[in-house]
């Protein structure tokens, strides 16, 4: 099976060392959870793997390749702040993703598959300056979708979802899982973290503090995870 490897992965601001010689592995048909307080660095790290921050060391590898500028076509990222273009209507926002991202004949069926799926086909002429939060966060997660990038990087996927809409994903984080996509997820929800992924890596000031399975965390620390989260992360 193909894996996403990070190896050695830097990033400054200044004096401020955001994420430090981080690396870990992903592999196809597996979702890792990434934590950690905030201001742990693991926006950065997504900003990085998606090319929209210039890392100052670190290599990505995808299925033995290494990654380059042309990374946004292996690489899906739905970002912590849900921003549309406000102009834009909802299926404008997909329209844009299958021409850009040049995909093939039959993606209207899917953007409507996408649409059905997250309740939007009542919005898909709504503007995106006329989108609720969550109405944002499922239009970005669609558009993403649609692009069907092979490793997908999910930035606090849950924040202004309602309960049915958090269920839904989660539901399609396990499809995903099971079409073989590369998925990391970003949370600060402990409890969809250790239901959702198969491993955690927690961050803390930019490092890795720990990196295994969640029963490995289990072992080692014998409480529950959010007390397990507040001591090793103290």
């Amino acid at each position: 099976m193909p894996s996403l490897s990070i190896s050695g992965l830097s990033k400054s601001f200044r004096h401020v060392r955001a994420v430090d010689d981080l690396s870990f592995t992903v592999d196809a048909g597996e979702i890792v959870a990434l934590l950690g307080p905030n201001g742990a660095g693991k926006s950065t790290t997504f900003q990085c793997l998606a090319g929209l921050l210039r890392p100052d060391s670190g290599e990505f590898v995808w299925d033995s390749r290494t990654l380059g500028g042309d990374r946004g076509r292996t690489l899906g990222l739905i970002p912590e702040t849900p921003d549309v273009y406000p102009l834009l209507t909802v299926w404008e926002h997909l329209v844009f993703v299958a021409r850009s991202c040049k995909i093939g004949n039959g993606w209207e069926d899917r953007a409507q598959t996408l649409l059905r799926r997250f309740n939007l086909l009542d919005q898909r002429d709504t503007l995106g300056s006329a989108l609720s939060k969550g109405m944002r966060q499922k239009t970005l997660v669609a558009a993403t979708l649609l692009a069907d990038a092979p490793v997908l990087l999910f930035d606090e996927p849950m924040i202004g979802l309602d309960p049915a809409g958090q269920r839904e994903l989660r539901e399609l984080l396990f499809e995903l899982r099971d079409a073989g996509k590369a998925i990391v997820v970003s949370t600060h929800m402990l409890d969809v973290a250790e239901i959702v992924g198969t491993r955690a890596i927690i961050m803390k000031k930019g490092r890795s503090i720990f990196s295994g399975t969640f029963g490995d965390l289990h072992a080692q620390h014998g409480a529950d995870l959010e007390s397990i989260f507040l001591q090793i992360t103290a």
